[in-house]
């Protein structure tokens, strides 16, 4: 991998991140447009490192005061019922599906998930159940002609139940094209939280995982074609583009709409479709190279 390559990687991987259009889709997308050999499954989790330092800094008072809570709840009963100490083990509930379902399906995740014709429905699907969920979540809060606006629920009435099914909708992200944000933002729209409530903790939801697994795959980072210099490169770059995103992204939740991204994620799809089923791009393309 060349210093370039890593350059684009690395800004496609902060760019794409915390957009509900899934990165690990995009940077294996980035890499088959461009004829370059596909980056691999470590490249696209060591990256991500780089992210979610992002979001360590940006939600740093946040997690501190949760990690705090969290420890003192451990040996302080009365700290037990604290929002924020049962915020530290809904996250460590929450965390659990994709920490099972990653080490199960690790040879998938690093071959077949990475079909482009896999990614291509993915990118659809996903795309139509975050357009109904955003939608649903747009008529609550607008109400109607002949029914009241509806109130959504916040992260202080996520249970244990709620949190388990977040960390489903999580896992579902080790297929690319699927998206960490894009599944965990409509499962919480659908199961009636507000649109700032889900995004907060599928930010924070994403934070043991991503590191786990960042770690985890370091052993592979310099193996193939993509070396240990670039694979920093890359992560720094995430890292610095990804806070900026991170910050724009929490604004714009608050007032308006997914239905851009929706539109995105399908327009990709049927594209990708088009250019696999036409023979201009292989299902497979990069991957024998890298």
């Amino acid at each position: 991998m060349s210093w370039f390559e890593s350059f684009v990687l690395g800004l496609v991987q902060g760019l794409t991140e915390f957009l509900p259009i899934s990165s690990s889709a995009h940077l294996r997308l980035t890499a088959a447009f461009a004829g370059w050999h596909d980056p691999g499954a470590a490249f696209t989790a060591i990256t991500q490192i780089g992210t979610e330092a992002a979001v360590l800094i940006y939600f740093r008072k946040d997690i501190v005061r949760i990690v705090s809570a969290w420890f003192r709840s451990l040996v302080n009963r009365s700290m037990r019922s604290d929002h924020d100490a049962q915020m530290g083990w809904l996250v460590i509930v929450g965390s659990i599906p994709i920490g099972v379902l990653g080490v199960t399906l690790k040879d998938q995740i690093e071959g077949p998930f990475r079909d482009l014709r896999l990614i291509a429905t993915t990118l659809v699907v996903m795309g139509i159940v975050l357009g109904i969920a955003d939608r649903l979540a747009a008529r609550d809060e607008a109400g109607g002609r002949h029914r009241a606006s509806k109130e959504r629920k916040t992260l202080r009435e996520l249970g244990v139940k709620d949190g388990l099914i977040f960390g489903f909708c999580q896992a579902m992200a080790l297929i690319p094209g699927v998206s960490r944000s894009g599944a965990t933002i409509s499962g919480g729209l659908l199961m009636g939280y507000t649109r700032e409530a889900a995004a907060r903790y599928s930010f924070l939801l994403a934070i043991p995982a991503v590191l786990a697994s960042g770690v985890f795959e370091l052993k592979d980072a310099g193996e193939g074609h993509v070396s240990w210099g670039p694979t920093i490169f890359a992560t720094l770059i995430a890292f610095g583009v990804g806070y900026a995103v991170i910050a724009w992204f929490m604004k714009f939740i608050t007032t308006k709409s997914f239905m851009p991204f929706v539109i995105y994620r399908i327009i990709l799809g049927i594209l990708l479709f088009i250019l696999v089923g036409a023979g201009v791009l292989s299902p497979h393309a990069g991957e024998s190279a890298g």
